[in-house]
């Protein structure tokens, strides 16, 4: 079960601004990833389960965090339908993330108060998703959307909490960009933890990345 209410995990996507996002099928290397992020100064990270037998790792890896990495967040994404959701929530997610906006997954998360995030590419998903109780809506994919759709939806719908994922970087010029638009936080992968981290098991250099980009947000926001 979840170890934090929605209400919780929405505040401290607010609060941080920045959610880490990682899969690997290697249990050690995802520890190690996950102290990194957790060292650098993020609270949450969404393991996009994309591969075979994800869960067992998602599992042993939300076991490892509720024991050495107090206050850290674990949630799902690449989540399709409300079985895979069901299964993650068992397994302990406190927020699960979708790639697109299914109503059975609300169903699902909302019966037992985990946040839910769909993926959304227009107003009219995005309104449907809140009046299903979405908390924080998620802009999929965001390199396609931009900006200024941000800013387009903030127009009309100021109290909406959008979070893009994919077409987010950890430099200033791009972080401004989300944020001044009116991003609530921003979902980062591979331009966070890159390949050649991963490769080089280089975890010092992803604890200064997440500092770095964490440091950038907050001077943003000021």
């Amino acid at each position: 079960m979840a170890q934090f209410t929605r209400l919780e995990v929405a505040q401290a996507m607010k609060d941080t601004g920045m959610i880490p996002l990682f899969f690997h099928n290697d249990l050690e290397l995802s520890k190690n990833i996950l102290k990194a992020c957790y060292d650098g100064g993020a609270r949450l990270l969404e393991f996009t389960a994309r591969g075979d037998f994800a869960h067992e790792v998602f599992g042993e890896l939300t076991k490892y965090a509720v024991k050495e990495l107090p206050g850290m967040i674990m949630g799902v994404g690449s989540v399709t339908d409300a079985a895979q959701a069901s299964l993650y929530m068992a397994l302990g997610a406190n927020f699960i993330v979708t790639p697109v906006l299914r109503e059975d997954i609300a169903i699902a998360c909302n019966r037992r108060k985990v946040l839910w995030s769909p993926g959304c590419g227009s107003l009219t998903e995005i309104a449907r998703a809140e009046e299903l109780g979405c908390e924080i809506v998620k802009l999929f994919p965001g390199d396609i959307y931009g900006p200024q759709f941000v800013k387009g939806v903030k127009g009309p719908q100021p109290w909406t909490s959008i979070m893009p994922t994919g077409g987010v970087s950890p430099t200033e010029e791009n972080l401004k960009g989300w944020f001044s638009a009116g991003v609530t936080c921003v979902g980062m992968g591979s331009q966070l933890i890159s390949k050649d981290i991963v490769a080089n098991k280089d975890y010092a250099a992803l604890e200064q990345k997440v500092k770095a980009a964490l440091a950038i947000i907050r001077d943003l926001r000021k």
